[in-house]
């Protein structure tokens, strides 16, 4: 089995306005996934900083980051980035281009985690439903179109109120949603934005939201995880 995660992280700005990147890796410590998918990652100006600098994954020891090689100093791409074991491996990894009106992206990369290789794929979507449509069609053709096709897990802010339409009902034509619940807002969770989803060739074994001291301070968002085997 191998355990994925998703977390807006807010730029490791907690609800105390704290600015704090150790409460964050302390966070992800908790959860102990194998593999991250992790929303607003840099930050927001300038050069597009890594709040997590190589510096302290290094300290750390347990995660590297996949180098998409887009900003020398970013770690993902308008701040989704992705985590793994540091004994994991990467086959392959991209950008992918949402259309958007305002900077919204994903990140895909194949990744093989204790032999076993599956495709995972990091999202933040529009505060618009309209254009969180058409960025779901985008992330599901962009990866029907894959010459290579593997076990894949999507996992992000969807920033998705309803329960079950808009790019929900688009993206449930596809995959699996795991149960995780809800992580929104992190000191009193009322809605379930951040989601992780599976082909079927993949089943959930346990899923849910993390919910921690650490966590309800160290982002406005809880983070959500799930386990996944072939099926």
């Amino acid at each position: 089995m191998i355990k994925v995660a998703s977390y807006n992280m807010r730029k490791s700005i907690g609800t105390d306005r704290r600015r704090r990147p150790e409460r964050t890796l302390a966070v992800l410590g908790e959860i102990d996934a194998d593999v991250i998918a992790l929303q607003e990652a840099d930050r927001r100006f300038g050069e597009r900083t890594a709040v997590l600098s190589d510096h302290l994954l290094g300290h750390h020891g347990a995660w590297k980051a996949i180098p998409l090689g887009i900003r020398q100093r970013s770690m993902g791409w308008h701040g989704n980035a992705l985590l793994i074991r540091a004994d994991a491996q990467v086959l392959d990894c991209e950008a992918i281009h949402l259309p958007t009106l305002e900077p919204r992206g994903a990140v895909v990369a194949d990744v093989r985690v204790r032999g076993q290789v599956i495709r995972v794929v990091g999202m933040h979507l529009d505060l618009s439903g309209l254009w969180r449509r058409r960025q779901a069609h985008a992330i599901i053709a962009h990866l029907a179109a894959s010459t290579r096709q593997y076990p894949t897990v999507l996992m992000g802010d969807l920033n998705e109120w309803s329960a079950s339409g808009g790019c929900l009902r688009d993206f449930a034509a596809h995959f699996e949603f795991a149960e995780t619940g809800k992580s929104f807002h992190a000191r009193k969770p009322i809605a379930r934005l951040d989601r992780i989803m599976a082909s079927r060739d993949l089943e959930f074994t346990e899923a849910g939201v993390h919910d921690s001291p650490a966590s309800r301070t160290a982002s406005d968002h809880l983070p959500v995880w799930a386990t996944v085997r072939p099926a």
